[in-house]
């Protein structure tokens, strides 16, 4: 676990026990939802959805959106593009016009991006960041 502790640090994955508490007139953070992959681990392409609340686009403001899948080195693998647009998730300006927030699909090819290759079975960590704020979670690719 020592080996790898430097890679979790610079991913953000160290779990904090204390708890976040809301003052008189501070506004709870907008939510955010990283789901699941889907539909298999055993398939190499992939489908990641998030879904962002609507406090996250009041007054036109267009989150800036990265998800990036990283090994457990923190070494990136892949960059999903969006479902939809084929824009690729890297500093994206997202848009909605539901006021309870939207749901946004994120496809991964399975391959990695340096060698376009498919990626070597292993666990790996997808990380979505939305104004700067980090959500993370680990996927099991199996082939």
């Amino acid at each position: 676990m020592k080996r790898y502790a430097w890679a979790m640090a610079w991913l953000g994955l160290w779990a904090v026990s204390a708890g976040a508490t809301i003052g008189h007139g501070q506004r709870p953070l907008p939510t955010v939802d990283l789901k699941q992959i889907h539909p298999s681990p055993s398939n190499p392409a992939t489908t990641i959805a998030f879904t962002l609340s609507g406090e996250l686009f009041t007054v036109g403001h267009r989150p800036k959106v990265s998800l990036k899948i990283y090994n457990v080195l923190a070494q990136l693998v892949a960059v999903p593009t969006l479902e939809g647009s084929g824009a690729v998730l890297d500093g994206q300006a997202l848009a909605c016009s539901d006021p309870s927030g939207c749901t946004f699909n994120a496809y991964w090819d399975g391959k990695v991006t340096r060698t376009g290759q498919r990626a070597a079975a292993g666990v790996y960590l997808y990380q979505l960041v939305v104004d700067g704020v980090r959500y993370t979670k680990k996927m099991v690719v199996m082939n």
